[in-house]
C-alpha cells in the first residue's frame, strides 16, 4: 500500500515531537511505502532534513506557504450555484467537500481568483455583514493572506497514493481532505494536540493581528478542523481530553478513536539506574523552542538555588528550531548566574544520559502527548510535568489502571511549584524511586511500540479493504 502523510511545520525538516512519531511509523511499517507530503512556512531542500529517510520513503513533496504552488490555469465562468457554494464555504457557513474542485481548478490561479469580481463581492458583502468599521483595504488584504495558502495548496501536484494520512487538522487535514476528493481513497486524521485550539492561543496573543479581525482568524481555523474532521472517516488522538475536545468542535462521535503513542519501553526499561548522587541530576528533553517554556525551567532553577539545593539541570535538545530563543535562553543562564548549575547540551543521545537523571521536567504551555515523558517513565525516572494535554494522565494514570502516580503535576508558567516540587525529590529519595517504578510499569503495560503500530496497520488494512482492496 502507498500511504501519503500529511505533515505541518514537522517531518523531515523539524525534529521530535511529531516528528519522531512519523519516523517510527514509518520504519516500523516496511511492508507499506510512504508518501511524505511536508507543509513548511517557507522552502526547504534535502539538505535541510533532521532524518535520514527511512528506505520505503518513496518521494518528499515539500509545500511552502508563502511560495506559488498553483499550476498555470484559466478561470472557468461559474453558475449563480458555484458562486454561492464558494462564498458560503469561504465566510465559514458550511463545510463542504465538494467545493474542492471548483477551487482545484474553476477559478483559475490565486491572482485571477483574487482580481476577480467573485472575490471583491465576496469580501464586500462579508465586510458589510460583519459590521466591520475599520479600514476596508486591511480588511481586503487579509482576506488575501489568508486564503493564498488554500488556493496555492488545493492548487498544487501531489502524489497518488492509496490511502492519506494526516497528522493535523489546519492546511495538513485540508490537504488530505482534497487527495480523498480527488483519488477517492481513505482518509485518517490523528491529532497529537488540537489545532484549532493551539491556533486559536498563538492568534489571541499574536501582535500583528489588529484586534479586529482576531476572530475571523480564529474562526477560519476552526473551520479547516471542521472540514478535516468531516472528511477523515476516522478521527484519532492519543489521549482522552484530546478526544472530548475534539467532539466538541465538531468531530462525529461515530469516527472517534484513540491510539496513543508508543515507544521502545522494554529497552529503554533495561537501562542500568545510576546510583544516587549528593547533587540533585534534573533533565529535559525538549526542543528549545517558546511552546516548551525553557525560560519557566530556567526561572525555577534559580529558586532552587536560592533554597540551597545542590543540583544539575540538563537540558537535551536541538537549539536550531529558534535561534534567537535558543540565545535568550543562554543569555537568562548568564543573567541569573546559572552557568554552574543549567547546561544545555543540544540533541544527543538520551539512553546515555537518562540512567543519571533523580527526575526529569517538562515546563510546556502546550502539548499532545509527550514522547519524552513516556521515554523517562519506560527508563524508571519520575517526572515534574505541567497540565497541559495527556501529561496528567500519563503520570497519574486513567481510572482504570492500577498503577499509582509517577510523579508530580503543575500549572504551566509557575517556577516556583516546580522547584517546590524538584525539592521534594532531593529530600525523599526512596519515595521518588517508587515513583519512578510506577511510571515504568504504566510505559510497560500500555505505550509500548508494538501496540501502537499494530493498531495502525489493521487500521489501514481495513480502509484499504473497505476503498476497494484491489487497489493494494
Amino acid at each position: 500500500m502507498r500511504i501519503g502523510l500529511v505533515v505541518e511545520g514537522s517531518y523531515p525538516y523539524v525534529s521530535g515531537g511529531v516528528s519522531s512519531w512519523v519516523h517510527m511509523l514509518m520504519q516500523q511499517m516496511p511492508m507499506h511505502e510512504f508518501e511524505i507530503i511536508s507543509i513548511m512556512p517557507k522552502p526547504m531542500t534535502s539538505s535541510d532534513y533532521k532524518y535520514t529517510l527511512p528506505d520505503n520513503v518513496s518521494g518528499v513533496t515539500t509545500l511552502a506557504l508563502n511560495q506559488k504552488q498553483a499550476r498555470p490555469s484559466r478561470p472557468r465562468a461559474l453558475t449563480p450555484e458555484q458562486n454561492q457554494q464558494i462564498k458560503t464555504w469561504m465566510t465559514f457557513g458550511q463545510v463542504n467537500q465538494s467545493i474542492y474542485p471548483l477551487l482545484e481548478s474553476s477559478i483559475g490561479t490565486p491572482e485571477q481568483f483574487f482580481s476577480s469580481r467573485l472575490f471583491y463581492d465576496l469580501v464586500t458583502s462579508s465586510y458589510e455583514e460583519e459590521g466591520q468599521a475599520g479600514s476596508f483595504i486591511d480588511y481586503f488584504w487579509m482576506w488575501r493572506s489568508m486564503y493564498a495558502p488554500v488556493l496555492d495548496l488545493l492548487q498544487a501536484d501531489l502524489p497518488q497514493v492509496d490511502l492519506i494520512h494526516s497528522a493535523a487538522t489546519g492546511y495538513a487535514g485540508l490537504i488530505a481532505s482534497a487527495i480523498k476528493e480527488r483519488q477517492h481513497v481513505p482518509f485518517i486524521l490523528t491529532e497529537h494536540g488540537i489545532y484549532s485550539r493551539e491556533r486559536e492561543e498563538e492568534l489571541l496573543q499574536a501582535a500583528w493581528i489588529p484586534s479586529d479581525f482576531r476572530s475571523h482568524w480564529i474562526r477560519f481555523f476552526h473551520h479547516l478542523s471542521q472540514e478535516a474532521y468531516r472528511a477523515a472517516d476516522d478521527v484519532i488522538t492519543l489521549f482522552d481530553r484530546n478526544s472530548e475536545l475534539q467532539a466538541q468542535l465538531g468531530a462525529p462521535a461515530e469516527k472517534l478513536r484513540i491510539i496513543p503513542n508508543g515507544i521502545d519501553a522494554t529497552a529503554l526499561s533495561a537501562l542500568t539506574r545510576q546510583p544516587p548522587s549528593p547533587v540533585l541530576r534534573i533533565g529535559a528533553i525538549v526542543r528549545v523552542v517558546p511552546i516548551k517554556d525553557i525560560k519557566t525551567m530556567i526561572h525555577a532553577a534559580k529558586i532552587l538555588q536560592e533554597m540551597f539545593i545542590p543540583f544539575e539541570m540538563t537540558i537535551m535538545g536541538p537549539l536550531d528550531e529558534d535561534d534567537e530563543y535558543a540565545e535568550e535562553c543562554m543569555g537568562l543562564i548568564r543573567q541569573l548566574d546559572l552557568e554552574q548549575e543549567v547546561f544545555l547540551v543540544g540533541k544527543v543521545d538520551i539512553r546515555s544520559y537518562l540512567p543519571q537523571f533523580d527526575v526529569c521536567l517538562l515546563t510546556s504551555i502546550s502539548e499532545g502527548q509527550p514522547l519524552a515523558v513516556l521515554e523517562g517513565m519506560a527508563a524508571g525516572v519520575p517526572w515534574v510535568v505541567t497540565d497541559v494535554g495527556a501529561c496528567a494522565e500519563l503520570i497519574n494514570g486513567r481510572s482504570f489502571e492500577p498503577f499509582g502516580p509517577a510523579g508530580f503535576v503543575v500549572p504551566p508558567v509557575n517556577a516556583r511549584r516546580i522547584a517546590e516540587r524538584c525539592s521534594w525529590f532531593y529530600h525523599n529519595r526512596e519515595d521518588a524511586r517508587k515513583l519512578g517504578e510506577n511510571g515504568q510499569a504504566r510505559a510497560l503495560a500500555y505505550y509500548r511500540t508494538e501496540q501502537f503500530i499494530s493498531e495502525y496497520v489493521q487500521l489501514y488494512e481495513e480502509r484499504g479493504v473497505a476503498y476497494g482492496g484491489h487497489r493494494v
